[in-house]
């Protein structure tokens, strides 16, 4: 009997499944699932719970990015967003899984300190195979302590699946001096140190994001530590050509079945554009399709904002007449193009690379509305200008073999940086005096003092040359004239000599004991001790103005403070 009950409900159990089959379809029977978007956004969300909540370290965090990334780039390739494809929840929770295993011992790394991060900032470039990149790694201190010698350089890799740029040279080492302790009262982003490496993508790369390891090696302060080393991984998402493939070992179909236009190089005229210039860019562009011809295509050029809050951005490049846009009928398959539009650089952009995006939108065949981006880095320059201020020479007026002091101010009125500042002086006219001032950023004075020596007659003024160098290492130089008289000393020429007494050219015409005789016998002596004594006094004089005067500054210094 209670065999016979037990059946019955098996079969009304097995009835009701199917009623529900047939009512909501075959489907149902699935596990949940998500829309492409809804399940990269949960990814996302879980990454980023993880980093907060388990403070994970530098490798730890790494190992999260690259299970992430891989399956940002699986979803991608199996699950396109123009489509109805869903995400199986059985993915997203295996997924979740991995991460998990990597912070399952999380309490067991907790005791080895670790310091530098990459700060929020950080962002994930898109780049396409052959163009060149520049790769900022915003660098940040969470430690207690202060570091110093902080030493990175990029880990190369000669397989174009774990290193997707060419290796042009091995000098990509660079330094940050110091970075501060973490400090909760402030802003950790206002300490973070920003280093850059420009990159050309490799012609055979695959599609999807590549980690870029960079080895850090420090020095620390006060810890029992005295240096360490960590690992930092910046990503970038890299589209490489259609018949590459794809990291995850898809093949792009979808790509294939539709033309691609990429931008193939760039120039500017004038070459080297300056802050404030009118400037023409010639953009060079390719329909990499051999089989379908491109149409009506829309470029937009789009420079990116620049400034430190939402209120206060400005786009670095504004076109001249108006509109950022070009238009072309058709582009031909394998053809090349150029795009040419006259833009103007903001009068105050520091001197750095620009980026400026091209947004383009084409049709092709039965395709309509494809779009693609790519992006250009422009270098913007700022003229190098200096002042110097009035010249401060004691005494102004000396004789040939004598010497005189010589000071005035460099003031660096540009925005750049001047390099390797030399003051050098005329060696036909003066001997020594050269001076090194070093390196002047904006804003900066630098200030000379020196000593020199004269070795000719003059007209009242000589010259030094004010040299210094650029970022890229050319030498600018100018001359600067100062007002220094040096004469011809005569009186050795007009037959001084100590034991005479006197001159050659008046011996005999007065006899000894008279006024006029005494007078003149011992002029050339009364002459060389007055100019000495002049020299000696207004180095004295000179020098007591500089102490009342630095003393001066130093009172209404301490009065500006103690108010």
């Amino acid at each position: 009997m209670k065999t016979m009950k037990m059946k019955k409900t098996i079969l009304f159990v097995a009835s009701l499944v199917l009623l529900l089959v047939m009512m909501l379809g075959p489907g149902s029977l699935k596990a949940y699932a998500a829309t492409p978007s809804d399940a990269k956004s949960e990814l996302t969300d879980y990454i980023n719970e993880i980093v907060v909540k388990k403070h994970t370290t530098s490798l730890q965090t790494d190992e999260l990015r690259t299970i992430y990334y891989n399956a940002i780039n699986y979803i991608n390739a199996n699950f396109p967003e123009d489509s109805d494809a869903i995400v199986p929840d059985e993915y997203v929770a295996r997924v979740k899984k991995d991460m998990d295993e990597v912070v399952k011992d999380i309490i067991a790394d907790a005791d080895t300190p670790k310091y530098l991060f990459l700060a929020d900032t950080a962002t994930t470039p898109t780049v396409q195979y052959g163009q060149t990149v520049t790769l900022c790694l915003p660098v940040i201190n969470y430690g207690t302590v202060a570091l110093s010698d902080v030493i990175i350089e990029p880990k190369f890799s000669g397989s174009s699946s774990e290193w997707p740029f060419e290796i042009g040279t091995a000098g990509y080492t660079q330094m940050i001096k110091s970075l501060p302790a973490y400090d909760d009262k402030i802003d950790i982003n206002d300490y973070r140190q920003e280093l850059g490496w420009t990159f050309k993508v490799r012609d055979d790369v695959k599609t999807g994001y590549y980690p870029v390891k960079f080895k850090v090696t420090y020095h620390v302060y006060g810890a029992t530590v005295s240096s360490g080393e960590e690992l930092l991984t910046l990503y970038v998402n890299v589209k490489g050509k259609p018949e590459n493939g794809k990291l995850d070992g898809s093949a792009d179909d979808k790509a294939t079945s539709k033309p691609r236009i990429i931008v193939t190089g760039f120039e500017t005229t004038p070459e080297k554009v300056y802050a404030g210039d009118t400037f023409t860019l010639n953009i060079h562009i390719q329909n990499t399709s051999t089989t379908t011809t491109v149409t009506n295509a829309l470029f937009d050029m789009q420079a990116v904002q620049e400034g430190t809050d939402k209120t206060n951005t400005y786009a670095a490049f504004l076109p001249t007449s108006g509109s950022s846009s070009v238009y072309m009928n058709s582009i031909g398959c394998g053809e090349s193009k150029d795009i040419t539009i006259e833009m103007t650089a903001k009068a105050d952009l520091a001197q750095k690379p620009y980026v400026l995006d091209v947004n383009m939108k084409y049709d092709a065949g039965e395709a309509i509305d494809l779009s693609d981006t790519a992006s250009v880095s422009i270098p913007i320059y700022q003229e190098s200008r200096y002042d110097t201020g009035g010249e401060d020479i004691a005494p102004a007026s000396i004789p040939v073999g004598d010497q005189s002091n010589v000071m005035f101010s460099i003031y660096n009125t540009g925005k750049t940086t001047l390099y390797n500042v030399w003051v050098r002086f005329d060696p036909e006219m003066i001997s020594g005096g050269d001076t090194f001032v070093g390196t002047l950023t904006s804003g900066q004075t630098g200030n000379v003092d020196t000593m020199v020596t004269g070795l000719m007659a003059n007209e009242g003024t000589i010259t030094c040359t004010i040299s210094y160098e650029d970022e890229s290492g050319n030498v600018t130089s100018e001359e600067k004239t100062l007002e220094l008289s040096i004469y011809e000393d005569y009186s050795e020429d007009m037959g001084w000599t100590e034991d005479m007494g006197g001159f050659e050219g008046d011996a005999g015409m007065y006899e000894e004991g008279t006024s006029e005789g005494g007078i003149k016998k011992y002029l050339g002596w009364i002459i060389g001790i007055a100019v000495v004594v002049i020299a000696v006094a207004a180095v004295i004089v000179r020098k007591q103005i500089k102490k009342k005067k630095a003393q001066k500054e130093e009172e209404e210094l301490s009065d500006d403070l103690e108010g």
